[in-house]
């Protein structure tokens, strides 16, 4: 009898041990799985910020890029972060400018009509006070002529063009006439404190918003009750060069019906402005010096 009830304890412990053992492989198999997929679903939620980050971060690249990228019509100044892909030349010879366009391959590149005409040639002299609007014409291969006297001096020129499908930025072309040569000086220009100018008899005041840096700054022309007479295709046209005679916008009005222009400047100084105003047939250049803070 004592060794049957042995017996029967050392199969009840065997069997018990087992239970035992066979229940903590269990809890230990789930316990795993919990952590498994624990772990999964932390990866998955990281992953998933991870690339909303970069989607959100890809959003705001693309946004930065557009903004940076924004094009403004009619002005000639806003193709600065474009590398220019035309060169042109510029020179005079007896009574002819004479301007060479051609492309990086040496080729002619077609130019579109901008306010009626295919090429607008603005030149200034070194201390910027004589200013000419001029037009050449096409005569084949890249080649534009006008005749045109030019006084001795030394110049600037500025070759305003829209180049088919191809970038474009207008630099400043040195240019000399006869032997005076005078170089370009550090700031010659001075503030005007009266902006109202008079020329052939028709005057025009000039009033502006604030002048700062990367604003829209709007130019107000008042003509004093005299509607101008439409000038390649607008009531007028403003040329704008910095001090240095570098800088250069071209900038066309707002409206058919206001001589109101607006334009922006990326750098603080003094500037040179000319509005362009046709009357009685003639076309009166309005020169005005600002200064931007």
């Amino acid at each position: 009898m004592k060794q049957k009830n042995m017996l029967t304890w050392a199969v009840s412990a065997i069997v018990y041990l087992g239970l035992v053992i066979g229940g903590y492989s269990v809890y230990a198999s789930l316990n795993g799985n919990n952590d498994h997929t624990d772990t999964h679903d932390e990866a998955k939620t990281n992953g998933n910020e991870e690339k909303e980050s970069i989607n959100e971060q890809a959003h705001n690249d693309n946004h930065i890029s557009q903004s940076s990228d924004g094009k403004d019509s009619g002005h000639s100044d806003h193709v600065d972060q474009l590398e220019s892909k035309v060169v042109t030349n510029v020179k005079y010879e007896k009574g002819l400018i004479i301007i060479d366009v051609k492309d990086k391959d040496q080729n002619s590149p077609e130019l579109e009509i901008s306010h009626e005409k295919i090429m607008h040639l603005i030149i200034v002299s070194a201390d910027l006070e004589d200013y000419y609007h001029v037009h050449p014409e096409e005569k084949g291969k890249g080649v534009y002529i006008l005749k045109f006297d030019l006084p001795e001096n030394s110049y600037k020129a500025f070759v305003d063009i829209k180049p088919k499908n191809l970038a474009y930025q207008v630099s400043p072309i040195g240019l000399h006439v006869g032997k005076g040569h005078s170089e370009h000086k550090e700031n010659p220009l001075k503030v005007d404190t009266n902006l109202t100018k008079t020329i052939n008899e028709k005057t025009v005041e000039l009033t502006t918003t604030e002048l700062g840096i990367n604003k829209d700054v709007t130019l107000s022309f008042d003509t004093k009750g005299i509607t101008p007479e439409p000038y390649l295709g607008a009531l007028g046209h403003v040329v704008i060069l910095d001090d240095k005679g570098e800088k250069f916008v071209h900038v066309h009005p707002t409206s058919e019906e206001k001589t109101l222009f607006e334009t922006k400047f990326d750098k603080p100084g003094i500037y040179k402005v000319w509005g362009e105003f046709k009357f009685d047939g003639k076309v009166n250049s309005y020169p005005f010096v600002i200064e931007v803070k």
